[in-house]
């Protein structure tokens, strides 16, 4: 049996009284991407740092291609690459110095150091901007710069910690590209994210955490085959108008509508059969929607079903796991 590349049994992180982690298992193939998915507050950070080294797991399990990540720490740093949540450039070093220090940190034989730097800044399409101070870079371009260093080693094991945040979509689709260029080239990436498109795209397998705890464990295509394969969005003008439509359709409807302020949402294996139905049941009780909208189902809408709230929108903080360390 293929060995993982990671594998988490039954983590745990306490602290003091705040559960940022309750018995979390998952297994990451090699060379796949692997989601890890929640809002803030989830426990998405926490884990990235004990499977990194930097925190230590108050129960449970951990490995990095068959390493402990609390007994054989050092070998794991050295098998790994780390883009956190907050580019770790430095902002007076120009892109090109910033690699070669990274490649001098990592002890990357000397030889290899201008090398790599100038591969790297090549493949990020940085090569341009290589003799600038990296303060003069866009968002977009300090990102790509912090997974270029987190590269510079060549680790065969990847962590992004939410790496497209606060990019443009532009910065956004270009850092998708590189992930999988990556992932074509063998690297193994654990990308944990809030936005849901972003693990429908690049991830083969994705978990979901809310509040510390794994909710679920699949392919992104089985989970929204388990809401069916439309989502039908029915927008009833104000809040009592759509608490009275899903009086009336939610006894008829299975999976039962989905509630968010004005806006109806149901899923559905037959999406034409059940919207007619819909529009009937609404119009013989004087509830024509207002707008409607048909599309295929999301990541977003699993998340929404499971927890009841969605993803994207996120909530404050219940834990001192993300963001901030303890």
């Amino acid at each position: 049996m293929e060995q993982a590349a990671i594998s988490v049994a039954g983590l745990s992180k306490r602290f003091g009284s705040v559960i940022a982690l309750d018995r979390v298992d998952f297994e990451v193939r090699p060379g796949a991407v692997f989601g890890l998915l929640g809002p803030n507050g989830a426990g998405k950070s926490t884990a990235i740092r004990i499977l990194t080294t930097i925190l230590r797991p108050s129960a449970g399990h951990a490995e990095v291609l068959g390493r402990d990540v609390v007994r054989e720490a050092a070998a794991v740093r050295r098998l790994i690459g780390l883009a956190g949540q907050y580019a770790a450039v430095d902002p007076n070093l120009t892109g090109r110095e910033n690699l070669r220090l990274i490649g001098r940190l990592t002890q990357l034989p000397h030889a290899r150091i201008r090398p790599r730097a100038t591969a790297l800044l090549d493949r990020f399409d940085l090569t341009a901007a290589g003799d600038r101070p990296v303060r003069t870079y866009s968002g977009g371009m300090r990102r790509r710069l912090d997974v270029a260093a987190a590269l510079v080693p060549e680790p065969p094991v990847l962590f992004l910690d939410e790496p497209t945040t606060g990019l443009d979509p532009q910065s956004r689709n270009a850092l998708w590209e590189l992930i999988r260029e990556l992932v074509d080239d063998g690297t193994t990436v654990l990308l944990t994210t809030q936005y849901l498109e972003e693990a429908d795209r690049l991830a083969e397998r994705v978990v979901v955490v809310d509040k510390g705890r794994v909710i679920v464990d699949d392919t992104p295509a089985a989970l929204k085959a388990r809401l069916g394969n439309t989502v039908i969005e029915l927008g009833m003008g104000d809040q009592e108008r759509a608490a009275r439509a899903l009086s009336v359709i939610g006894g008829r409807i299975s999976p039962a509508p989905e509630s968010e302020g004005a806006r109806l949402t149901l899923a559905s294996r037959d999406g034409s059969g059940m919207l007619l139905e819909v529009l009937h049941l609404l119009d013989t009780n004087a509830l024509a929607p207002r707008s409607v909208a048909v599309r295929e189902s999301s990541l977003d809408d699993v998340f929404l079903a499971l927890t009841g709230h969605r993803a994207e929108t996120g909530r404050a903080s219940d834990s001192p796991t993300e963001g901030d360390s303890p």
